[in-house]
């Protein structure tokens, strides 16, 4: 009776020790690309890279994320997301001493591949093992997991531009591989281990059959285009709609962000309270009229703050969507996440330029109004989230 409580306790213990290595990790995971943000002009200079080079150049870095996603979900399934994650993260350590260190344009085009394939990677193996800490704590940890990641993304960037216009960019990656070896040690230890279950072990490597992870994928990806669509034309639209300065053009995705990291911190309680369907529902209607008042803004200052209302509602709905995946009952956790996560991904890393195409014809505010429409979509199947709360519930 005594070794069983002992054990308890120990167990209790390892829990929490598991989330604070996920929130290491996801920090370290969103820090390389909040890094690599100061050094794409760098990058570009140094190979020579026109603006087309330089958009396919970043492409490969999509195409190797999502490459390696579904690969990455298989391998889960069958030696479980802890020794994954451990794998991931110690290749994504040096991920951008080689883009510095890379020489010519073939060399740096495999190296773009490489380092967005271990990102990716590690990706879906933190979220993975999130469900995991989730589902053994009974409760919700995976917006603070990806507040962590919007954070390390902020300090990334941040920590880059000053490292880099002091010390140059050499020694700013020294800095980076340092900090992330560091994030990476101090997590080790703690990562919550588990393994494949039975059934989940003979997962051969195909998609699911059911229609309910494509349904939940689409949740994902319709919350991601919005904010790629901040992210890379937020300020474009600013400036050339609404006559704003530069500074003001770049509060658009600084409130944005700062908005999505702030209730990403405040969004696991606030699940835990309400259950995943009816913060799903409020998030995608705060990104509804968020994203509406942002597109028919009749000033800089009501777009800002359209943007900032979009960014607290974004905030929860992917990692929400993430732990339905995990969750499904009769999938193997890693294939359902890895589709869910592709599908969200590609939303993020390819409509930006689709919207690039369509501002030739139509305006901004047209897009963004438009783009306010999915979040309907996202309403409309809002009741998938329930799978969600399966990890988070006492039996």
């Amino acid at each position: 009776m005594l070794q069983r409580t002992a054990l308890g306790a120990r167990t209790a213990r390892a829990f929490p020790a598991g989330r604070r290595a996920l929130g290491a990790l996801f920090f370290a995971n969103g820090f390389v690309l909040g890094s690599w943000a100061p050094k794409v002009p760098f990058f570009a200079e140094r190979l020579g890279l026109s603006d087309f080079g330089l958009g396919l150049m970043i492409l490969m870095l999509g195409i190797g994320s999502l490459t390696m996603m579904p690969l990455t979900g298989s391998l889960i399934a069958r030696i479980g997301s802890a020794r994954i994650l451990r794998f991931t993260a110690m290749t994504t350590v040096p991920a951008l001493l080689v883009l510095t260190l890379v020489t010519n344009v073939p060399s740096a085009a495999v190296a773009m591949f490489l380092v967005g394939a271990t990102v990716g990677a590690m990706d879906i193996a933190m979220n993975a093992n999130a469900i995991v800490v989730e589902r053994r704590m009974k409760r919700a940890i995976m917006s603070s997991c990806h507040g962590f990641w919007s954070l390390g993304g902020l300090v990334g960037a941040v920590l880059g531009g000053v490292l880099i216009a002091r010390f140059g960019a050499l020694w700013h990656v020294v800095v980076v591989t340092l900090i992330e070896a560091a994030a990476l040690a101090s997590a080790w230890t703690m990562i919550a281990t588990d393994g494949p279950q039975p059934d989940e072990a003979r997962t051969p490597l195909a998609m699911p059959r059911s229609i309910v992870p494509y349904l939940i994928g689409i949740m994902a990806l319709f919350a991601m285009v919005p904010e790629g669509a901040v992210l890379d034309w937020g300020a474009i639209y600013l400036r050339r709609a609404l006559d704003a300065n530069i500074v003001l053009s770049g509060l658009g995705f600084g409130a944005f962000s700062a908005a999505m990291a702030l209730m990403r911190f405040a969004g696991d309680p606030v699940r835990d309270r309400l259950g995943a369907v009816k913060t799903m529902r409020l998030c995608a209607f705060a990104a509804l009229v968020g994203m509406l008042c942002a597109g028919l803004a009749p000033n800089v200052a009501v777009a800002i703050a359209g943007f900032s209302l979009a960014g607290i509602g974004i905030a929860n709905m992917v990692p929400i969507a993430f732990s339905a995946a995990g969750n499904m009952p009769g999938l193997a956790q890693g294939v359902a996440l890895s589709l869910v996560t592709f599908m969200g991904y590609s939303g993020i890393l390819f409509a930006p330029s689709l919207i690039g195409f369509a501002a030739e014809h139509v305006s901004f505010r047209l897009i963004y109004s438009c783009l306010a429409m999915l979040f309907l979509v996202v309403l409309a199947l809002s009741s998938l989230a329930r799978h969600a709360d399966g990890g988070t519930q006492g039996n």
